[in-house]
């Protein structure tokens, strides 16, 4: 349904104004067989000379309007029902069928429940304002003068209905006229929640007969009913806004705590309990931080991280086992890891004698001194050697040169024997990467342990992998049988050294010829019968690849530097000097 008087479109209308349906803009009922003259389709006629023309020829006094549309807008305003002109008498009220000629366009709104027809203009188009099109024929108030009497109201006119205050308020003029969205009603409650008594009808108001259609029941709840809702509403934003509130602040004190205020820290070297920590390989200050958090020793890791950074060798600490006190300060934890000594580990050196490695093992382990060689001897056979090591019964400890050089890391469950065969692994699985077997005979050597007993005994005299290459250049010319220099004897001291068991740079050089002995290169030809230390991997690199330059003879003169020469005259002065230099240091 629409008003009829309120513009182009549609407007909602209230099913309970008492005078909705065939109204005009000013919201009184038309009278009967008259029409008003304020509204849209006047306005818009104005507004428009061209139709104007077309509906009125001949009718001066609306082009005269033309002219003065501000003037007539201002007197429609003003005025609820246009004035008679002077010399004519009001129409009486007559019955709308009766008023209306029958070619006439329908001028006035239809009764309530008849379809409203198009009205079509003087060139049969379909105005869309069929409700406002005048007659043609006829014009009443055709040369009226609307300024020249006050205004008043038609005889019969009906009372003003809206100026009630529970009267809907009036409609508007069609420039101010501007549609307005149906309020939202409130979700109905539940009979339940009302008062015993009846239902409340609109804004509260009992209505006594409760006949009032379900949908037009009043969208307030009682008071006791509100207030319970509005009551828990309250409570639970309350906690919300509470747990956010402190969430917020918890994590923000957190924050702030975690970056600006001084890392946990204990103080002193630490007391009571020691306890086994190891850092993994690879692993950067902050994870050893957590793992000493961990295991008890730091109050928290940022403050090893920080007691790290402070120290100029902070960075330099290695991975292994750390015996530690439980809480120690970041600075005393720090200090500890970058000593060497204090790694729970055992590192055996490049060139270093079995007999040393045993002696490790037992200090570090804790066991009486000789516990480890007992057990090396004893179980030789089962800890791992090749097919092609230990088989000379000559040899003076079978796994002399398979206890690979590097650093073994200790634990609780670390033995003797777990980690003999942890070494004899490691050097299994390297001399098996450097293909030993076959670069045996490539070499002009009898086995693969003979690899490795040239890889030692170069490793024993020299000093880096340069030294090591001519070194075990030496050892293959004097092998050789044309040699006839040393008579295919390798004269190395460290040979002689090593089955006496010592380190000795001055010793008797004739004892030493004289002694017999299968490791002594001073009185055998040729190699010894098995290595004499463990040789590292620049050692066995260049014991595989030799340096070719002929050389026979090598003498370090100052200790530091290692001279090599082809001839014996040359090593013979060689010799000499070094001779000198030794009874000066001596003072003699």
């Amino acid at each position: 349904m629409t008003e009829y008087g309120r513009g182009r479109g549609p407007e909602p209308w209230h099913p309970e104004d008492p005078l909705y349906g065939d109204q005009g803009w000013t919201g009184h009922q038309t009278q009967q067989g008259q029409v008003p003259y304020a509204g849209a389709p006047q306005q818009e006629y104005q507004q428009d000379p061209q139709y104007q023309q077309q509906q009125y020829p001949q009718q001066p006094q609306y082009q005269e309007y033309q002219q003065y549309p501000q003037y007539q807008q201002q007197q429609y305003a003003q005025q609820q029902y246009a004035q008679p002109q002077q010399g004519y008498a009001p129409q009486q009220p007559q019955h709308p069928q009766q008023a209306q000629h029958p070619q006439q366009p329908q001028q006035y709104a239809q009764p309530q429940g008849q379809p409203q027809q198009p009205v079509y203009d003087s060139q049969g188009w379909d105005t869309g304002q069929g409700q406002y099109t005048a007659a043609v024929q006829t014009d009443p108030y055709a040369g009226a003068d609307y300024a020249q009497h006050p205004s008043a109201g038609y005889p019969g006119e009906t009372p003003d209905l809206y100026g009630t205050a529970e009267a809907y308020p009036p409609p508007q003029p069609p420039g101010r006229r501007h549609l307005e969205p149906e309020p939202v009603e409130q979700e109905e409650e539940p009979e339940s929640d009302l008062p015993a008594g009846g239902a409340g009808g609109r804004d509260g108001e009992d209505d006594g007969d409760g006949d009032e259609p379900s949908g037009r029941r009043g969208g307030r709840t009682p008071k006791g009913g509100k207030k319970q809702r509005s009551g828990t509403a309250c409570l639970l934003a309350a906690v919300v806004i509470l747990g956010v509130v402190g969430g917020g602040g918890y994590y923000g004190y957190t924050y702030i705590k975690a970056r600006f205020a001084p890392a946990e820290d204990f103080a002193g070297e630490g007391a009571g309990e020691v306890v086994d920590v190891e850092i993994p390989k690879g692993a950067g200050l902050g994870q050893m931080g957590r793992i000493l958090k961990e295991a008890g020793v730091v109050a928290s890791a940022q403050a090893f991280v920080d007691a790290a950074n402070a120290n100029p060798k902070g960075k330099s600490i290695q991975p292994g086992v750390y015996p530690m006190n439980k809480k120690m300060s970041g600075a005393a934890a720090v200090a500890l890891m970058i000593d060497p000594t204090k790694l729970n580990v055992i590192t055996v050196t490049e060139g270093m004698r079995n007999s040393k490695v045993y002696e490790a093992i037992d200090k570090k382990l804790g066991k009486p001194e000789g516990t480890t060689k007992e057990i090396a001897q004893r179980e030789a056979k089962n800890l791992g050697l090749p097919a092609w090591a230990g088989n000379n019964p000559k040899l003076i400890d079978p796994l002399e040169g398979f206890l690979f050089p590097t650093r073994y890391d200790l634990s609780k469950d670390s033995t003797p024997e777990s980690l003999l065969k942890l070494m004899v692994k490691n050097a299994s699985d390297k001399y098996a990467e450097l293909g030993i077997e076959a670069k045996a005979k490539e070499l002009g050597l009898e086995n693969p342990l003979q690899v490795v007993t040239v890889a030692s005994l170069v490793n024993a005299e020299g000093k880096n992998h340069d030294d090591f290459r001519k070194m075990s250049e030496v050892v293959y010319n004097r092998m050789k049988k044309t040699n006839d220099v040393t008579n295919q004897k390798i004269e190395f001291d460290s040979t002689y050294n090593y089955v006496k068991n010592q380190s000795e740079i001055n010793f008797n050089l004739k004892e030493a010829q004289a002694f017999n002995n299968p490791y002594n290169t001073h009185f055998i030809k040729g190699l010894p019968v098995g290595p004499i230390g463990n040789p590292g991997m620049d050692a066995l690199t260049a014991t595989l690849n030799p340096d070719h330059g002929g050389w026979m003879f090598f003498v370090s003169v100052d200790g530091n530097t290692t001279t090599f020469t082809k001839t014996y005259d040359e090593h013979l002065k060689l010799v000499a000097e070094f001779q000198e230099r030794q009874k000066q240091k001596n003072g003699g």
